[in-house]
């Protein structure tokens, strides 16, 4: 983030609640868009919660990230019925066509791949989710339309 928003961990909610650290992770994640080493140190500053254990929690959890993500989160689903309908391929022909391996994100910032457990969407398989839109029966074509009309629409363009 350009503009690096300051956030006091220090007696904010859920001070000396059991649990705390989840809900703070989940505040540090939303206020920069990934939990950043700076956030790290405050929480373990502001909070006394060992580093081990903060970065233990964030790596555990899928929700949390460790690096920020691009404009366009791509999720495949490889679900068992994703999984058996191609998610494989599905996950292969997007690396190809952006240029990146699952977990990275793209030079221009515009997409990340990520693969996940399960969607929820198995009568859609194979399913990928990209923000909030669900894409499902794909093809390895089919995904290469998707991803140039979010290409397209980020640069203003019509779909």
């Amino acid at each position: 983030m350009s503009e690096q928003r300051k956030y006091d961990f220090k007696k904010q909610h859920y001070a000396g609640e059991e649990g705390r650290l989840i809900p703070l992770l989940q505040r540090a994640q939303e206020t920069d868009g990934y939990i950043t080493r700076e956030r790290i140190t405050e929480i373990h500053r502001d909070c006394g919660i060992p580093v081990a254990q903060i970065y233990g929690v964030a790596t555990f959890y899928a929700q949390f990230r460790l690096h920020p993500v691009g404009k366009n989160l791509i999720k495949v689903c490889h679900g068992t019925a994703c999984h058996v309908s191609g998610a494989n391929a599905i996950t292969e022909a997007i690396e190809k066509t952006l240029g990146i391996c699952n977990g990275e994100t793209t030079p221009d910032k515009l997409f990340t791949i990520e693969t996940v457990s399960c969607l929820g969407c198995c009568s859609l398989a194979p399913v990928i989710m990209i923000n909030n839109d669900t894409h499902g029966n794909l093809t390895e074509k089919e995904v290469k339309k998707v991803l140039k009309q979010h290409q397209r629409a980020a640069i203003g363009e019509v779909q």
